[in-house]
C-alpha cells in the first residue's frame, strides 16, 4: 500500500512541476514540495519489506507511465511510436519483475 502511495504521490507532484511553471506559482509548488516528501516517506516505508532495486522499479516503471498519461491529458503532450515501444518495454519488465518468486 505505501509503494502505491509513493507512486501516485510522485506523480501529483512531478504534475504539479510542470503546472508550478518554474516555481513561479505558489500552489502548485507547494503541492511539488509535499508530494515529494509523502512520495519518499512512503518508499522509506516500502522498502522495510521490498528489496531497493524492486522498490525503484516499480516506483519509477510505474510513475513514469502515468506522467506520461498525465502529460497527454492535462497538456495534450503526444509520444512517438519509438517512445509507446520503449514504454511497453518498461511496462513489460515492472511485470516480469513482479512474476518472479526470486525477486522478493
Amino acid at each position: 500500500m505505501s509503494l502505491l502511495v509513493a507512486i501516485l504521490a510522485e506523480v501529483v507532484a512531478t504534475t504539479a512541476l510542470k503546472a508550478s511553471e518554474g516555481f513561479t506559482r505558489p500552489w502548485p509548488a507547494l503541492l511539488v514540495v509535499v508530494g515529494y516528501g509523502v512520495s519518499f516517506y512512503s518508499l522509506s516505508l516500502t522498502m522495510r519489506s521490498i528489496p531497493l532495486g524492486l522498490v525503484y522499479a516499480i516506483w519509477s516503471g510505474l510513475g513514469l507511465l502515468l506522467i506520461t498519461l498525465a502529460g497527454w491529458l492535462l497538456w495534450g503532450q503526444r509520444l512517438d511510436p519509438p517512445a509507446l515501444v520503449g514504454m511497453g518495454l518498461i511496462v513489460a519488465g515492472v511485470i516480469v519483475i513482479n512474476l518472479s518468486g526470486q525477486a522478493h
